[in-house]
């Protein structure tokens, strides 16, 4: 019996390990095949711990007024100058990383959770089940999603949580309609009517055979949804129903400076610049990701 014991634990571990190997030599395998891929980790990374690290890499206070150096130029002093309030736009900017990586995933984890879970329910089931949640879906879609968005968050009023809902509620049909498509290809697998034949609960089939089969679908529409994410809640910022003042938003900051763009060019520069290529990563990630885990795609 400890024999039996003895042998089951050790195929557990052959095979974590398996799974672990394989892991490493498809991370290998992404950064020879993906170098655009890469390079976007990267400077993912990069920003993440900037965000991370704010109060050590930001020279000042992001809120701080300084009245003694109001749209100061770039210098030793402050890197990348000072807004109309005499706040040092370097330090607004690394922390406006804060707020645009927890808008992004925060959303970005609750709408794929709930939209997953719709998504594999709808397509697995059909029948009325699957016509009552896809008309919601229509609904939801139907509306253009900035100006849902931008209801949503004047309904509830400016704020960091606010915005995080209304992305959510634009977001979720997304993963829904892709989980579904996926789902009701799978159902119909040689594999799933095995498991259905030998008494399988549909629970146990969608979690076993429906999820795992989802998940490359699901990692790029994350990746992507993330760089969209993050540039709606600078246009509801921008559009003053988005992240409060005086937070360090990126969108905010650039509303701000749009009265100053010929007079101070560096308000408008320096938060675009970090938007534009903190977007472009994330889009970037989401096509290598997708060329990658697409059999028709990869080498």
């Amino acid at each position: 019996m400890q024999e039996v014991q003895i042998s089951s634990q050790s195929q557990v571990i052959v095979r974590k390990n398996a799974r672990t190997l394989k892991f490493f030599k498809d991370c290998k395998r992404f950064i020879l095949t993906q170098k655009v891929g890469s390079i976007s980790i990267l400077f993912i990374l990069f920003i993440v711990l900037f965000a991370i690290f704010a109060p050590v890499i930001a020279p000042n206070d992001p809120t701080a007024q300084n009245r003694d150096a109001f749209l100061a130029a770039p210098s030793a002093t402050y890197l990348m100058g000072t807004d109309d309030l005499g706040r040092d736009v370097f330090s607004r900017i690394v922390y406006g990383s804060r707020i645009s990586l927890i808008v992004g995933f925060a959303s970005v984890v609750i709408s794929l959770v709930i939209g997953v879970l719709v998504g594999l329910i709808s397509g697995y089931f059909g029948g009325k089940i699957d016509m009552l949640i896809q008309r919601i879906m229509d609904a939801i879609m139907a509306v253009p999603a900035l100006i849902l968005a931008l209801f949503i968050a004047a309904l509830l009023g400016p704020s960091i949580q606010n915005v995080i809902i209304a992305l959510v509620v634009i977001e979720i049909p997304r993963f829904a309609r892709i989980v579904r498509g996926e789902m009701l290809r799978i159902k119909e697998m040689n594999f799933v009517e095995a498991s259905k034949s030998i008494g399988s609960s549909p629970l146990r089939i969608i979690w076993k055979h429906g999820l795992p089969n989802t998940l490359a679908p699901i990692i790029v529409l994350a990746s992507l949804t993330f760089g969209q994410a993050i540039i709606a809640e600078a246009s509801l910022s921008f559009l003053g129903i988005g992240t409060p003042p005086p937070n360090p938003s990126w969108g905010l900051m650039l509303s701000n400076a749009s009265r100053y763009m010929e007079s101070a060019p560096w308000l408008v520069i320096f938060p675009g610049l970090a938007l534009s290529f903190s977007v472009l990563a994330f889009n970037l990630l989401g096509d290598a990701l997708r060329d990658f885990l697409d059999p028709k795609l990869s080498s």
